[in-house]
């Protein structure tokens, strides 16, 4: 029996889905990038890594970085030469909370520091996304989360944390290092509804109003949500067609 692969570790997942010729449709299939593809593709040629601190970062050997880099090579080959779409889904890989001894550095190591639980393991965390006491309905936009532990359907404890200034892909990031279980939110777009069900965050989207009153009908079970949601917003930078159902975040790795 061959041994299972090792599920590769990435640290942003990619903020667009799905690339395409203007003007003109696709010539034939789209091309598959995996999500660990893309993360070596990111290391090496944007973050300037050799193959041996990309596999650092991957947590896997230098062989197994040469296979990733040359399929993604191969594969952008293909899309920029035969004028096919480009989609990034699927693969064997983790998305990294911050909470390992490599992070050091990481923005994410100091939120999933900061904010560990420490109230036991039936602690539920809710994220909203959060201006002025509102839910925020862009959540590619998103500056800040309130944040609540819950026990037993009852809040425990609440603050308003900081998200930064990124896109969507690290906003996931963010919330997983935050070690947020479920997240609150308006609109948000195809590749974010990935990013979250990669990471086991799970989505309520399309809810309005003010956010402890939406926290308070969610653990009363009476929460109205929108399981359909998705962005309008210009410059969310996807496709909601593919993944508005948070499929393409597929991968085999638990």
């Amino acid at each position: 029996m061959p041994r299972p692969r090792k599920c590769r570790r990435v640290c942003h997942f990619p903020e667009t889905l799905e690339f395409g010729p203007v003007g003109a449709p696709a010539a034939g299939p789209p091309v598959v990038l995996t999500v660990e593809e893309y993360e070596a593709l990111r290391l090496i040629d944007r973050e300037g890594l050799s193959q041996e601190q990309c596999g650092a970062s991957m947590g896997v050997a230098r062989t197994t970085v040469q296979q990733l880099y040359a399929s993604a090579r191969e594969k952008l080959a293909d899309f920029l030469v035969e004028g096919r779409a480009l989609r990034i889904q699927g693969g064997d890989y983790r998305l990294c909370r911050g909470g390992e001894a490599r992070c050091g550095g990481c923005f994410k190591q100091d939120y999933y520091l900061r904010y560990a639980k420490t109230k036991g393991e039936r602690t539920m965390r809710i994220a909203v996304t959060h201006e002025e006491g509102q839910i925020f309905q862009h959540f590619g936009h998103t500056r800040e989360f309130k944040i609540y532990d819950a026990e037993d359907g009852k809040v425990t404890a609440s603050q308003v944390v900081d998200a930064g200034d990124s896109g969507h892909g690290a906003l996931a990031g963010v919330l997983s290092a935050l070690h947020t279980d479920v997240l609150i939110c308006g609109g948000i777009g195809g590749g974010a509804q990935a990013a979250l069900a990669a990471a086991g965050i799970q989505l309520y989207g399309g809810v309005s109003g003010d956010t402890d009153a939406a926290v308070a009908a969610f653990l009363d079970g009476k929460l109205l949500y929108d399981p359909e949601v998705h962005c309008d917003h210009h410059g969310e930078g996807h496709h909601h067609g593919d993944c508005g159902s948070g499929g393409c975040g597929h991968h085999s790795c638990g």
